[in-house]
């Protein structure tokens, strides 16, 4: 039998089915070339894990354990600082000129990174990276979130995650190429940051071409180019749908008062900027950025050799990409404060377990591979369940005008400890050694784990509104329990 499908109708000589063939292909341009900013994010985090036994030798710029600390920390201070302005910023000159702006920042930092002479150089330059690291893990997301439709904002904004685990272990692979064929020259880190260098280019000459955010552009009064780019990357009838709706949103913020720091006084408002912070910090006290960015050295002191242990890191980059799906898919069907309790528990137990055998081992034939494969297990309980579930509950739990003050003091905190423990891990690592350095790790992780538990409320399911009610309504109930318990309850 001859079925006769009818063709698409005619719009101005372009078919309907050619014309959204086409919006889907820019959108996908939008999205790869904006993610680039979180390659590089990756990347630039990652490589110091395999350039650093390389520019520590002598001849080089001769680094201690303080002086590495310093040079991988230097990146994440400038992170803070960044992610902090950055939202900011973007809200005065628009997301796309400010992605150009880091596009610049990363190439000229990653050169001076590369060419620099001394301590001081490398530690000036890294600040600066850090800035485009820190400003690119807040707008290219906002970014992302504000050119995606609403049916797929979740996997468009999530591809981001995706890159920045891509770009970490494209650097770990380039690392043990680099490491292993030049492992003769003293330049070789030098081979391995420039790399960097390209995606900056691509990130630049990519955004030439891509169009500025529409709710930018309806904030700063011009909806006619708003709806010019919706065009571009809707049909007609969503595209003017959607104008109205960014229009109304606007309004509505615009007329909202913004919280500030005098909202502090109100007991809720505390609670819910405690939780989020908390969450920010217990993210990174699991330890996972001691085992990104200084693997290689945690491999090395386990027993293997430099060029080993550079290889073994690719496995470490890869569980994390493999994971990174694995959570994506997860978020879906399970709850955040389930996640989280599984994750923490996995990456505390794993940690107990690299501490007691490199103590119990030491000195073992066995003992890297026991190390290594550890740290896999670690990474794929840190990327599946709370890496994903991290930057999710932080835009879920604050409410409308409370979320620019909570996730800029959030983020913030996250970067700083971060940084602190970028600086002090290789100082722990060589005056208390390895296994002592995770038992402290550990400790941190039960209390990770006691905080989820005790404050950490479930808010899969619940609008803004319901969560606001819920904080609300807990300090209520708390305040009328603490006056019958006092007797002063009416």
């Amino acid at each position: 039998m001859l079925v006769i499908y009818p063709f698409a109708k005619k719009q101005g000589g372009e078919s309907t089915l050619n014309k959204q063939v086409n919006q889907k292909s820019f959108l996908s341009t939008i999205v790869l070339v904006s993610t680039f900013g979180g390659l590089l994010f990756g990347y630039d985090t990652g490589v110091i894990n395999g350039a650093l036994p390389f520019m520590s030798e002598p001849d080089q710029l001769n680094l201690n354990s303080f002086a590495q600390g310093l040079v991988a920390s230097s990146l994440l201070f400038g992170a803070a600082i960044g992610a902090l302005f950055g939202g900011r910023l973007s809200d005065y000159s628009g997301r796309r000129k400010n992605i150009l702006f880091l596009a610049v920042l990363f190439f000229i930092s990653t050169l001076g990174c590369t060419l620099a002479p001394n301590m001081g150089v490398m530690v000036t330059f890294r600040f600066l990276l850090g800035l485009a690291v820190g400003g690119a893990s807040v707008i290219v997301p906002t970014y992302l979130a504000e050119m995606s439709p609403v049916e797929r904002r979740g996997r468009m904004v999530s591809q981001n995650e995706l890159m920045i685990v891509t770009g970490q272990l494209l650097a770990f692979i380039f690392n043990a190429i680099i490491g292993n064929t030049m492992s003769d020259s003293s330049h070789a880190w030098r081979y391995m940051l420039v790399i960097a260098a390209l995606p900056a280019v691509f990130l630049f000459l990519g955004m030439l071409k891509v169009p500025e955010s529409p709710r930018w552009l309806v904030s700063k009064g011009r909806k006619v180019e708003a709806l010019r780019v919706l065009q571009k990357i809707r049909d007609k009838n969503q595209a003017n749908v959607e104008l109205n709706e960014i229009e109304n949103a606007f309004a509505e913020e615009s007329s909202m008062k913004k919280a500030t720091f005098k909202d502090l006084s109100i007991p809720w408002v505390r609670r819910i900027l405690f939780i989020g912070i908390g969450i920010a910090i217990v993210q990174q006290i699991t330890g996972i950025n001691a085992i990104m960015y200084y693997g290689t050295e945690i491999l090395k002191d386990a027993g293997f050799a430099t060029e080993v242990a550079l290889i073994g890191n690719i496995a470490n980059g890869a569980i994390s990409v493999i994971a990174v799906f694995f959570g994506i898919w997860l978020l879906g069907r399970v709850g955040r404060r389930p996640m989280l309790l599984i994750g923490l528990s996995g990456t505390t137990t794993t940690l107990l377990l690299i501490a007691i055998f490199s103590l119990t081992l030491k000195g073992s034939a066995a003992l890297p591979f026991v190390v290594l494969a550890l740290t896999v297990v670690f990474l794929a309980f840190m990327q599946g369940f709370i890496g994903p579930v991290t930057w999710l509950i932080l835009a879920e739990i604050f409410p409308s005008r409370l979320r620019g003050l909570g996730m800029g003091l959030s983020v913030f905190f996250l970067w700083m400890t971060n940084s602190i423990i970028g600086l002090v891990f290789p100082i722990m690592l060589a005056t208390i050694g390895l296994s002592t350095t995770f038992f402290i790790f550990v400790v941190l992780g039960v209390g990770g784990i006691m905080f989820v538990k005790r404050y950490m409320p479930e808010t899969k399911g619940r609008t803004l509104e319901e969560l606001e009610h819920y904080f609300r309504t807990y300090d209520d109930d708390a305040r009328a329990e603490k006056k019958v318990s006092e007797g002063t309850a009416l």
